[in-house]
C-alpha cells in the first residue's frame, strides 16, 4: 500500500516545478511586453498553442458536436478568458511581477464570492472573513490615495475578476460540456479577437522573438501537464496554496532580470492575500463546511491563451475515458 505522505510530497514537487514553470512563462511575456502590444503577444501565444491543443484533443474519447450545452454560460466563460488574457498580459508588461502576482492571488477570494450566485454555495462566516481580510490585503498593496493606480494595477484587477469568473463557469458547466467545447471556443476567441487588433498594433518579430513566443506557449502546456500529475499524487487541499511559491520566483525573477524590488507594502499585502486564500482552502477541505468546493476544485492558475484550463479538460477526458473503458467492460 503507497505511503500517503510520499505521495503528498511527490505532489508538492511537482506541483512546485509547474508553478516555476508559470512564472518562467510570466517572464517571457513580461519581457516581450517591453516590445509589443499584448494583444500582439496574445495572438501568436495562441497561434503556437494551437498544435498542442490539438495533440490533446485527440485523447478525447467523448462523441458529439461542438454546439455548447450551456451557451450563454460559455459564452460568459468565452469573453472572460478573452478580458483576462489580454489585461493579464498587460499588467505583466507594465508592474513588477511581485505586485502582478499579489494581485492575482486575489482571485480564490473572488471565486468565493461568485460561488454564492452562480454555484448556489453557502459561505459561512469564517470564509467570509477571510475574503475580508484578503480584500484589505489588496488594498494595502495598491494604497489608493496614497499611491496613484498605474493602468497595469487596473488590469491586474480585472485579470483576476476574469479569472474568477472563467473559474466558477468551469465549475458549473464542465461536467456536462464536452472537453473541446470547453478548450477550443476560448482559444478561437482569443485568436480571432487579438487578430482584428493585430493590425493596428502589429510589429515585425525576429526569428528570436517568436522563437520566446513557441517557448512561452511549450512552458504553460508542460507546467499543466505538471500540474495534473500533482493533482493526481495529492489532495487538493495540499497542491492547491502550492501556487504561492511564485511569488518567491517573482521576487528572484524580478531582482535578476528587471531590477526589482518589492517593496514593504506589496510584501504586507501579499502575505495576508495569502493567509486568507490558505485559510480558505483549509475550510473547504473540511467536510460539511462547502457543497461545491469553488475554489480548490477551480483552483490551478489563471488561464494562459494557449492554453486555458487544460488541466480540468484533461482530467474531464481521463473521466470520459475511464468511463467509457468500465462501460465496455460491463457490457
Amino acid at each position: 500500500m503507497p505511503d500517503p505522505s510520499k505521495s503528498n510530497l511527490r505532489g508538492v514537487v511537482l506541483a512546485l516545478l509547474a508553478f516555476a514553470l508559470f512564472s518562467s512563462h510570466d517572464v517571457i511575456v513580461k519581457t516581450l511586453g517591453g516590445h509589443y502590444a499584448p494583444f500582439q503577444i496574445v495572438f501568436f501565444s495562441v497561434l503556437f498553442g494551437f498544435p498542442l491543443a490539438t495533440l490533446m484533443l485527440m485523447r478525447d474519447p467523448s462523441s458529439g458536436n461542438l454546439r455548447p450545452v450551456h451557451p450563454w454560460w460559455t459564452a460568459l466563460r468565452t469573453g472572460a478568458t478573452v478580458v483576462t488574457a489580454s489585461s493579464g498580459f498587460y499588467a505583466f508588461s507594465t508592474l513588477p511581477l511581485a505586485q502582478v502576482y499579489a494581485i492575482l492571488f486575489a482571485a480564490p477570494l473572488l471565486i468565493t464570492i461568485l460561488s454564492i450566485p452562480i454555484l448556489g454555495e453557502r459561505v459561512g462566516l469564517h470564509r467570509w472573513f477571510a475574503v475580508a481580510v484578503g480584500l484589505t490585503g489588496v488594498l494595502v498593496v495598491l494604497r489608493p490615495g496614497v499611491e496613484s493606480l498605474q493602468p497595469g494595477h487596473i488590469a491586474a484587477i480585472v485579470a483576476a475578476v476574469g479569472a474568477a469568473v472563467a473559474s466558477v463557469i468551469v465549475r458549473k458547466i464542465g461536467r456536462d460540456e464536452r472537453s473541446v467545447v470547453m478548450l477550443l471556443y476560448p482559444m478561437v476567441a482569443n485568436f480571432v479577437a487579438m487578430g482584428m487588433v493585430l493590425p493596428f498594433v502589429y510589429e515585425p518579430l525576429p526569428a528570436e522573438h517568436l522563437g520566446a513566443l513557441a517557448v512561452m506557449s511549450t512552458l504553460a502546456f508542460a507546467a499543466m501537464l505538471f500540474l495534473i500529475a500533482a493533482y493526481r499524487r495529492a489532495n487538493a487541499a495540499v497542491i492547491a496554496p502550492m501556487q504561492y511559491s511564485q511569488i518567491l520566483w517573482a521576487a528572484l525573477f524580478g531582482a535578476w532580470l528587471f531590477g526589482e524590488t518589492p517593496d514593504r507594502f506589496t510584501a504586507i499585502g501579499t502575505a495576508i492575500i495569502i493567509l486568507s486564500g490558505v485559510y480558505i482552502v483549509f475550510r473547504e477541505s473540511r467536510a460539511s463546511v462547502s457543497a461545491n468546493q469553488p475554489v480548490l476544485r477551480t483552483r490551478s492558475r489563471a488561464a494562459t491563451p494557449a492554453t486555458p484550463r487544460v488541466a480540468g479538460v484533461l482530467r474531464r477526458m481521463e473521466r470520459s475515458q475511464s468511463e467509457l473503458e468500465t462501460g465496455g467492460k460491463e457490457g
